[in-house]
């Protein structure tokens, strides 16, 4: 594998072995030293008290990163890690959000959903300013950016795959709006 991704270039080997070492017991916990130094947090969802997850968090924690804990059942062998590190400060996490503001990540979220909405183009500007989340002929988005319908349909689909407008039939297009966390169109009037 490490092979196929330098060979692709699809990302990166960080190894402290030599590239041709075999997998070996006492190997992960270095790993995981180098992986727990990459990264912004750790996650322990389970594991005994000694547990290879646990060796990660106390090397996060060495390295000054965040360590996060799923709590679980009391009487089960493999939640005693992570209600370990509870117990001793680890943030309790019940979902991806908890972990995503602790990291103040939330704002990178925002952010790229905010970029995905941003035109990247004239024609997408044109057709965006054209719209709302009233529904809208085709022929009438066109004229009204001023451009040929090939132009205007093949901006539309774009739109639509970036998540932007939605096709609600009859040729016409409405944009998204968020309501309680999800994106919802008004529906085409009848006619």
């Amino acid at each position: 594998m490490a092979r196929q991704i330098v060979k692709q270039d699809q990302g990166a080997v960080i190894t402290e072995y030599d590239i041709e070492t075999r997998p070996q017991a006492k190997n992960f916990p270095p790993r995981n030293r180098v992986i727990s130094g990459l990264s912004l947090g750790t996650v322990v969802i389970e594991g005994g008290l000694k547990s290879g997850a646990l060796i990660t968090a106390e090397f996060a924690l060495e390295q000054n990163r965040e360590v996060f804990a799923v709590p679980g059942y009391v009487t089960s062998p493999v939640s005693a890690g992570p209600n370990r590190l509870i117990q001793q400060g680890a943030k309790l996490v019940t979902c991806a959000e908890d972990i995503l503001e602790e990291l103040q990540l939330m704002q990178v979220v925002e952010h790229t959903a905010v970029q995905m909405a941003l035109p990247e183009s004239a024609e997408e500007a044109a057709v965006m300013a054209h719209l709302s989340t009233e529904p809208k002929h085709i022929d009438d988005i066109s004229r009204a950016a001023e451009m040929p319908s090939a132009m205007a349909s093949s901006t539309l689909v774009v739109l639509e795959l970036k998540g932007i407008v939605q096709h609600v039939g009859g040729m016409k297009y409405a944009l998204f709006r968020e309501m309680n966390g999800t994106y919802t169109v008004t529906p085409p009037s009848q006619e």
